[in-house]
């Protein structure tokens, strides 16, 4: 069969960090013989040449080549290019990973949307991603309807013939910012992007280390060089105007503005900061109009402002006094409704952890020309942060703990401006409800198995923040009950440290509260168990209930339903097959998964041969207790297991 996709990954000294990728792109759904995977290497001086020699004499689907050390990623992927079989070619850097169906899901959409580029959803383990692209899924996208300009990695899809056809090609050499040359000018030229934002395709990992190459301090003087060769290819390919204005305007924002900004400006070496601002005011001066600062938030304008007029020590009293702040996001008491968890939740702004004030009665005005003074232009941002509070937003993210996959959950919002009481000051909240389903929380599938952190956004002005949903009541570590939806057994908690909102997918064991099921509390009449359990669930459920003895397992089907606060479990019991022995009990909310994983209950039942009679479950010797201890800590010690920490209740 024709090769469909080319994966292009530049290599140079990756050490173990390229085996996830490894891993990643020989998992992939795609036939094998459909796609191709073409490391080329850099000159590395480490294992690594000999451990992708040894790979692709595994595997035919892997090619190497080996090459003199370029300097930078822009040769070898050119090189890549030129030696690509495949309809599209993907590039992939060493250290990040693809999740499973990447290649077939882009590949697919990319081809039903005749797209020259094809743009997946990333999640960022430990960087910076873009998150309003991602929101939806956009099947025909450009630069005027869409935040394209936002994702500037390499990390695509491109049709190969489309690439040939406008000879395009990254950079060589020692250099930065390769790759937004090549983006924007693939972005600009393309008769189609599409943009898959459904299913996580690319993984942007920062390394144990933060030895990644984007992490490493620039040479300001090179890195702005750089940059305007990616602002020359905006002039070439568009006209003056507010289209030419809005691009330019993601290189201020990013590349310039949030430089300058809070913690980030602050944690640089005054000197250095000082080059930074010394390269960054002489391209703001050089080729950017007014009406590129004019269209940017408050609180970017004020710093812009103040970058074009030389205003160095009022840019760091500014980012001192933005550097405190925070958002805060404090939840009520989350209950369930039909299976879709429900909570409210409050986001402000906070200073030196208390509530930002603003004056009352803001009316925006024009920044015109830099603020006399940091307070002053403190003040005017405060004031247009008012006027401007109607178009404030709130989002509520769930984020996959292990891979940091995160995914829009529906919220209600609604914005108060409330006095202080004999100040002449405001608080701006927003308060929203929020309604996650479980079965559908991840673009529209069930959570997976694992722990999910609920994250607030809020979009305030200037201000773009994110911060986890709470603390809340940490009386009891669960926020409320279980329920078993979609076959999975999830549980809202509170986690140890701080109280923030988590929810525990198939996980949870003690937690649950079934450990507080009393023998006295359940019915045994003849065959016929019925047993109250602390779980929400759908009417008629169905579960499966093993019994275990020494050397035996039966497993007997039974049913869920709604009762009062919790649940009710019936099942028939296989009397006459349980003998004269104390059998265990265990519960399966998804009998018909693939893989089926059962919750121990704290029941057992005492057979004779002639009836049955529940007893408390006994608890496993000391002895036994030991050993399991023992097998966990070497399984961490030897790698094989999440080390303390990393579970439930601990973030």
């Amino acid at each position: 069969m024709s090769v469909k996709v080319s994966v292009i990954v530049p290599v140079y000294n990756p050490g173990p960090y390229i085996e996830d990728c490894v891993s990643s792109l020989l998992r992939q759904s795609l036939p094998p013989d459909e796609y191709e995977v073409i490391f080329v290497d850099d000159g590395s001086t480490d294992e690594t040449p000999a451990r992708l020699d040894a790979l692709a004499a595994d595997e035919t689907r892997v090619r190497v080549i080996h090459q003199e050390n370029s300097g930078w990623s822009g040769k070898p992927r050119n090189v890549g290019i030129a030696a690509a079989r495949g309809e599209y070619v993907m590039f992939v850097d060493n250290d990040d990973h693809l999740g499973d169906e990447a290649l077939e899901r882009m590949y697919d959409y990319g081809v039903a949307n005749g797209a020259d580029v094809v743009v997946g959803k990333m999640a960022g383990q430990g960087r910076g991603v873009p998150v309003e692209l991602f929101r939806r899924n956009r099947p025909r996208a450009s630069v005027t309807n869409a935040p394209l300009i936002d994702s500037l990695t390499p990390h695509k899809m491109f049709r190969r013939a489309f690439l040939d056809a406008i000879g395009l090609r990254f950079p060589e050499g020692k250099r930065r910012l390769e790759d937004h040359v090549f983006v924007v000018e693939a972005y600009l030229r393309a008769a189609n992007v599409s943009v898959l934002g459904d299913y996580v395709c690319y993984y942007h990992v920062r390394r144990d280390d933060s030895s990644n190459a984007g992490f490493q301090r620039f040479d300001p003087v090179g890195y702005f060089k750089n940059l305007r060769e990616a602002l020359d290819v905006v002039e070439r390919y568009t006209e003056p105007g507010p289209v030419r204005d809005g691009l330019y305007r993601r290189w201020l924002r990013v590349e310039m503005v949030e430089r300058m900004r809070a913690g980030r400006f602050l944690a640089m070496p005054d000197d250095y900061r000082r080059r930074q601002f010394e390269e960054i005011h002489h391209v703001v001066t050089e080729r950017f109009g007014p009406a590129v600062a004019a269209g940017l938030p408050p609180t970017q304008q004020v710093v812009a402002a103040l970058i074009s007029a030389y205003r160095y020590d009022d840019l760091v009293a500014f980012a001192e006094w933005e550097a405190g702040l925070e958002l805060s996001a404090r939840p009520g008491t989350p209950e369930w409704r039909d299976g879709t968890l429900r909570f409210d939740y409050v986001a402000e702004l906070t200073s030196g952890g208390t509530p930002l004030t603003f004056p009352g009665g803001g009316v925006p005005a024009p920044l015109d020309g830099p603020p006399g003074s940091t307070e002053e232009a403190i003040a005017w941002v405060c004031a247009d942060t008012v006027a401007r509070f109607g178009q404030a937003r709130l989002d509520l993210l769930v984020r996959e703990r292990s891979s940091s996959a995160q995914y829009f959950q529906p919220v209600e919002v609604t914005r108060e401006i409330v006095p202080v009481e004999d100040t002449g000051q405001v608080r701006l909240m927003l308060h929203a409800t929020a309604a996650l389903d479980p079965a559908g929380a991840v673009d529209g599938t069930p959570l997976r198995t694992g722990l999910w952190d609920t994250y607030a956004r809020a979009r305030v002005a200037g201000w773009s923040k994110e911060t986890r949903v709470g603390p809340g009541p940490r009386k009891a570590h669960a926020a409320t009950s279980a329920a078993v939806v979609g076959g999975h057994v999830v549980l809202p908690y509170w986690t140890d440290r701080h109280g923030h909102l988590s929810l525990d997918v198939d996980r949870a064991g003690k937690r649950l509260g079934l450990d507080r099921l009393a023998p006295g509390s359940v019915d045994l009449s003849g065959n016929r168990l019925r047993a109250p359990l602390p779980l929400h669930v759908p009417a008629g459920t169905a579960v499966l209930l093993r019994l275990t003895a020494p050397g035996r397992s039966v497993e007997t089907p039974g049913t869920l339903s709604p009762a009062g606060d919790g649940a009710v479990l019936e099942a028939d019991l296989p009397v006459a097959d349980l003998g004269d022995t104390t059998w265990r009990t265990a519960l399966c909310a998804a009998p018909d998964a693939a893989e089926r994983r059962f919750l121990p209950l704290p029941l057992a039942l005492r057979a004779d041969g002639r009836s049955v009679k529940v007893v408390r479950a006994p608890q496993r010797s000391v002895v036994r207790r030991l050993a399991r201890r023992t097998r966990r800590g070497l399984a961490v010690l030897l790698g094989l297991r999440a080390r303390p920490g990393t579970g439930a209740g601990k973030a």
